[in-house]
């Protein structure tokens, strides 16, 4: 049976869509069934991340709704055959899907991948509900921004249903020298934000590139993706030290 990961963050701007794509990239290359599933209705940009711009004809509404299958919904990266995509409406119909459809589309996903990973909107509106309701477990991204710890804060408190094991802390966009200038350490943002953390992501302007140009980051870089490559291996059990910043 597979996993289903809610991946959220309380503000825009953490890099929780790029980590959403190259960790599923990363958890697909390694061999696993992997689903990517857009939960920003309206708002959808998962698609860009994973360098498949536009080609979703179907969404996760369609398949709710019975107006098409999981399978035919789906999109199959052309690199990365273990991987798929399912986007978001891009329509504010969404907002009346049925709780219990939902659901059972969870249960059919659990059943056909090992992990899925659902990007939230960011906030804790109508994406992040639908993200984390059927979900085994969250992972909080943040930045080492005061404003976005602070939300992160509250994001926490919205997730206290998860019990102690399935909610951790990526720390993206972590830029050393900021770090040095400002006095604080990423165990400043753990202590923050309250959660056990699951790995750091440097800031590299290759992230930003790789998004403009709808291509994979690990196709033509090596920093950023070596540890978004490392929070996949943590989170199918394998211990991974943490990369220096």
């Amino acid at each position: 049976m597979g996993k289903i990961i809610a991946v959220v963050s309380g503000k825009g701007g953490t890099g929780k869509t790029s980590f959403a794509a190259n960790t599923g990239i990363a958890l697909a290359d390694m061999g696993y069934r992997t689903l990517c599933m857009d939960c920003d209705v309206m708002l959808r940009n998962l698609d860009l991340a994973l360098g498949l711009s536009d080609q979703a004809m179907m969404d996760f509404s369609d398949v709710v709704d019975g107006r098409c299958t999981l399978s035919d919904a789906v999109v199959t990266h052309s690199q990365y055959p273990k991987l798929q995509l399912l986007a978001s409406p891009t329509s504010s119909m969404a907002s009346g899907i049925s709780r219990s459809k939902f659901q059972k589309m969870i249960q059919e996903i659990r059943e056909s991948y090992d992990y899925c990973l659902i990007d939230s909107s960011a906030g804790l509106g109508l994406g992040f509900q639908m993200a984390t309701a059927f979900a085994d477990s969250a992972i909080v991204v943040t930045t080492t921004d005061i404003s976005a710890l602070r939300d992160a804060q509250r994001t926490v408190i919205e997730l206290n249903r998860f019990p102690a094991g399935k909610l951790h802390l990526v720390v993206c966009r972590v830029q050393r020298k900021l770090l040095k200038d400002m006095h604080t350490t990423i165990d400043d943002a753990i202590d923050t934000a309250g959660l056990p953390l699951l790995g750091v992501v440097p800031e590299d302007i290759d992230v930003f590139f790789a998004l403009n140009r709808g291509i994979p980051l690990r196709e033509y870089n090596y920093y950023a993706a070596r540890a978004y490559e490392n929070i996949a291996k943590r989170i199918t059990g394998l211990h991974v030290p943490l990369m220096n910043i």
